[in-house]
């Protein structure tokens, strides 16, 4: 009758030692995804010959069409460290097809998420995204002024 207590203990300790390397696993398999989404898109927009002459200096610039057509949005930062603004609440949700920056320092960020979250879509300093494709923005964050 003690056999298979002496089983159900051995088994008992194989799985409380498999316990913390199954936790380490899917630890790691969630740090990875959490990273996927970002890198997806991290890749920075080549510089621009020339912004758009309808984007101030200084501003992100959302259109509604692709290389920089249709209606625009201009964005900026009224403080140092930057802010994030809600496309949803500007009723831009869904309508952003291109992107420039004419920032001269600071990366700009558009964010699949409202509150600027989840993987994001860096359009660099000087640059521009003349196709986002399928990537829709919901908010984005928006660097601060240089001094």
């Amino acid at each position: 009758m003690n056999r298979p207590e002496a089983k159900s203990l051995a088994q008992a300790r194989l799985s409380r030692a498999r316990a913390p390397l199954a936790a380490a696993v899917s630890a790691a398999a969630l740090a990875l995804a959490a990273l996927t989404p970002a890198t997806a898109h991290a890749a920075s927009a080549p510089a621009l010959a020339a912004p758009p002459a309808d984007c101030p200096s200084g501003a992100l610039c959302l259109f509604s069409e692709r290389d920089f057509g249709g209606d625009r949005l201009p964005l900026s930062s009224l403080t140092g460290g930057g802010t994030c603004v809600s496309l949803v609440d500007h009723g831009w949700a869904g309508r952003v097809e291109s992107a420039v920056n004419t920032h001269t320092t600071g990366a700009a960020v558009l964010f699949p998420g409202d509150d600027c979250l989840g993987g994001p879509y860096q359009v660099a300093a000087g640059a521009g995204v003349a196709d986002l494709g399928g990537f829709v923005p919901l908010s984005a964050w928006v660097p601060g002024r240089t001094a």
